[in-house]
């Protein structure tokens, strides 16, 4: 697990985009629950950063698209996967694990 940022720094219905050796990643705070995910959109490459979340899924902001931020998968068009990482807190630490 790799240190991404501090629980503050994501505060509630908010989203942080951070790097991590070279990777470009959106921290969201859906209700106190956080969830980590590429930037990309896989169907266009639309930035994530722009993307509403709302109980636990993102929606791109090109097209509308909606993602599962627990697993990446697309709600509305099977065969896209948006890359999500998993998650830890360790006390107000925002851990990620970016080989999953």
């Amino acid at each position: 697990m790799i240190f991404a940022a501090k629980l503050t720094e994501v505060p509630f219905w908010g989203k942080k985009l951070i790097t991590i050796d070279g990777v470009e990643v959106v921290l969201t705070n859906d209700r106190g629950k956080i969830f980590a995910c590429e930037n990309e959109c896989p169907h266009q490459g639309s930035p994530m950063l722009a993307g509403i979340v709302k109980e636990g899924v993102i929606s791109c902001p090109r097209h509308g698209w909606h993602y599962d931020l627990t697993n990446g998968a697309s709600t509305d068009h099977p065969g896209y996967t948006l890359k999500t990482y998993q998650v830890e807190l360790v006390g107000d630490d925002i851990m990620i694990e970016l080989e999953s």
